[in-house]
C-alpha cells in the first residue's frame, strides 16, 4: 500500500551502483543524463517460475488471514538479527514477503527495476540502498500487505503497520514511527498528510531538523496549502500529486485498471448494462469512467468544475446531479478527494443492492459515520465487504468501509507505481540536496526537467525511441535540445 515515512538521509548525494543523481550544485540547476543508465538488479535468492508468480500474487497472500487474532501491539516480536524496533502482524511471514518483493523487482534490466514496485515497500528498500535511514508506517488501515511489512522488518527497517488496523492502532503506529530515541528525521515522505499533521500536533520540535516534506496525494497537498496559507508551514514541501508523471499516469492509468479489479474481487459484478455514477471527472474519475464504459456500463458523471464537466460531455458521458439519479444507480463511485460527497440522505434513497465505494482518498467522501446508527445493521459478508441493512430490509453494499477501494481490495499496476515512486524519490533528493535558499517555506511543484527524466527512465520498457530536435528546430521552438520540452505551468 501507499506509505507515510520519516527519513534520515545521509549528508551526501545518493549513489547506488552506476546510478547517481546529485543536486547539491553551487549553481541553481539540475543535470540529467539524456538516456537512462543501466543498473544491475539484485540477484534473486531463488528462481521464480510463472506458476509461482501467479500463486504468490498479493491477492493470494497472507494479508487477509485471520488465524491470529492477537493484536500486533500485544506481541513481543524479534527478527533474526535481534531487532525489535517494529510492529507487524507476524514476523514469521518475512520469507513469504521477500518473495513478493522479488517478484516485483524481476523482469526488468534497466534502471527502473530499482524503483519497480508492487507495494510501495520497494521504494523504501531503494531509499535504504541509497543511504537513507527510514521509519515506516502505513497511510491506510487496509493497504498493508502483512507479509511484505514483515519482510522489511526482517531487514531491519522499523515498520509499524498491519492490515486491518483500528483507528487507535493507526495513530499509535504513526506515533511509534515518529517518537523514538536516538534518531532524528530530516525528511518526511507522506501520503494523505496524516503523518505531517501528527508531527505538527505532537512533535513540532522535529521540524527544526527537517529539510522538507514530499506529499503525493490530493488530500495531503490540500492540507499543506492550508498550512502555507495560514503561515504555519515551517519547511519546504514538494507537491508530487500535481506533477505530470503522477497526474497523467498514476491517477489515470492505475485507477483505470484497479477500479475493475477491486469491484470484481469484492462483488463479482457484471458491468454490462449497469447504471454507474462516478463523482468527479479529474484524472482518477477519467480512468474509472474509461474502464467502466469499455465493459458496457452506462456511466454518468457528477462535477463541480465546468471545465471537467465539459470534458465529460465531450467524452460521451452525461453530467448529472447525484440527487437526481441516485435512485436508479447500481454503483456509486467517489473520486473527488472531498468530504461528504455521498450523504446519509442519498444513502437512504439508494435502491436495494447498490454498491458504494471510494477511489478518491481517505474515508471522508462517503458519510460512513452516519451509517453507524442504531436503526441500521452491519453485516460483514466477506473481507472488505459490508451489507448495510435498513429497517425495511434494503441492503447497500459498502466496500472497504468507505476507504480507498484499490488499496484495500485489489492490487495495483506495478509499472505505474514505479513511475510514482521514482517521482517521489527524485523529489526527496531534490529537497534534501538543494542549496540553502532555493526553496522557502512554501509548497513547490517538481521541476519539469525531473518530470521528463522520470518518463525517460520508463520508455525503454516499451522499446520506445525519442525523436531528437535539430539545432534549427530547437532554435525555432525556443527549446533546449535536451529539454525541458514543456513549460512549468503544463499539467
Amino acid at each position: 500500500g501507499n506509505i507515510a515515512c520519516l527519513l534520515c538521509l545521509p549528508c551526501a548525494p545518493f549513489c547506488s551502483g552506476s546510478f547517481q543523481i546529485q543536486f547539491a550544485n553551487t549553481e541553481d540547476k539540475q543535470e540529467f543524463s539524456k538516456y537512462p543508465t543501466k543498473a544491475g538488479r539484485r540477484s534473486l535468492s531463488r528462481s521464480i517460475s510463472q506458476s509461482s508468480t501467479d500463486s504468490y500474487s498479493s491477492a493470494a497472500s497472507y494479508t487477509d488471514s485471520s488465524d491470529d487474532e492477537t493484536s500486533p501491539r500485544d506481541k513481543a516480536q524479534v527478527n533474526t538479527h535481534g531487532n525489535s524496533d517494529f510492529c507487524v502482524k507476524n514476523i514469521k511471514q518475512a520469507e513469504f514477503g521477500r518473495r513478493e518483493i522479488e517478484i516485483a523487482e524481476q523482469g526488468k534490466s534497466d534502471l527502473t527495476a530499482v524503483y519497480f514496485v508492487v507495494p510501495s515497500q520497494v521504494l523504501i528498500e531503494t531509499l535504504v540502498a541509497l543511504g537513507a535511514q527510514c521509519r515506516w508506517t502505513a497511510c491506510n488501515i487496509y493497504s498493508t500487505q502483512n507479509e511484505v511489512a514483515a519482510a522489511l522488518a526482517e531487514t531491519g527497517v522499523p515498520v509499524f503497520a498491519w492490515k486491518g488496523e483500528s483507528e487507535d492502532d493507526f495513530w499509535w503506529c504513526i506515533d511509534r514511527c515518529v517518537n523514538t530515541e536516538g534518531w532524528q528525521a530530516n525528511m518526511i515522505l507522506d501520503d494523505g498528510g496524516d503523518l505531517t499533521h501528527w508531527v505538527y500536533k505532537k512533535y513540532p520540535s522535529v521540524f527544526k531538523k527537517v529539510r522538507g516534506i514530499v506529499e503525493e496525494s490530493v488530500t495531503g497537498v490540500h492540507r499543506l496549502y492550508q498550512l502555507s496559507k495560514a503561515g504555519k508551514l515551517c519547511v519546504p514541501a514538494m507537491n508530487v500529486n500535481d506533477s505530470v508523471t503522477k497526474q497523467k499516469f498514476d491517477n489515470l492509468y492505475c485507477c483505470r485498471e484497479s477500479i475493475l479489479d477491486g469491484l470484481k474481487r469484492t462483488t463479482d459484478i457484471m458491468f454490462g448494462g449497469k447504471q454507474v455514477v462516478v463523482c468527479g471527472y479529474g484524472e482518477v474519475g477519467k480512468g474509472c469512467c474509461t474502464a467502466l464504459k469499455a465493459l458496457g456500463a452506462i456511466v454518468c458523471i457528477t462535477e463541480i468544475d465546468p471545465i471537467c464537466a465539459l470534458q465529460a460531455c465531450m467524452d460521451g458521458f452525461r453530467v448529472v446531479k447525484l440527487s437526481e439519479v441516485i435512485r436508479q444507480m447500481d454503483v456509486v463511485i467517489t473520486c473527488t478527494g472531498n468530504k461528504n460527497v455521498v450523504t446519509r440522505e442519498q444513502l437512504d434513497r439508494m435502491k436495494n443492492g447498490c454498491i458504494v465505494c471510494n477511489m478518491g482518498h481517505s474515508n471522508t467522501e462517503i458519510d460512513v459515520a452516519s451509517l453507524r446508527s442504531p436503526e441500521l445493521t452491519w453485516e460483514r459478508v466477506r473481507s472488505q465487504v459490508d451489507h448495510i441493512i435498513w429497517p425495511d430490509g434494503k441492503r447497500v453494499v459498502l466496500l472497504a468501509e468507505g476507504r480507498l477501494l484499490n488499496l484495500s481490495c485489489s492490487t495495483v499496476p506495478t509499472f505505474v507505481l514505479s513511475i510514482t515512486a521514482t517521482t517521489q524519490a527524485l523529489a526527496l533528493i531534490e529537497l534534501f540536496n538543494a542549496p540553502e535558499g532555493r526553496y522557502k517555506q512554501d509548497v513547490y511543484l517538481l521541476p519539469k526537467k525531473m518530470d521528463e527524466y522520470v518518463a525517460s527512465l520508463h520508455l525503454p520498457n516499451f522499446d520506445a525511441h525519442l525523436t531528437e530536435l535539430s539545432d534549427e528546430q530547437a532554435k525555432y521552438m525556443g527549446l533546449n535540445k535536451n529539454g525541458p520540452f514543456k513549460p512549468n505551468y503544463y499539467r
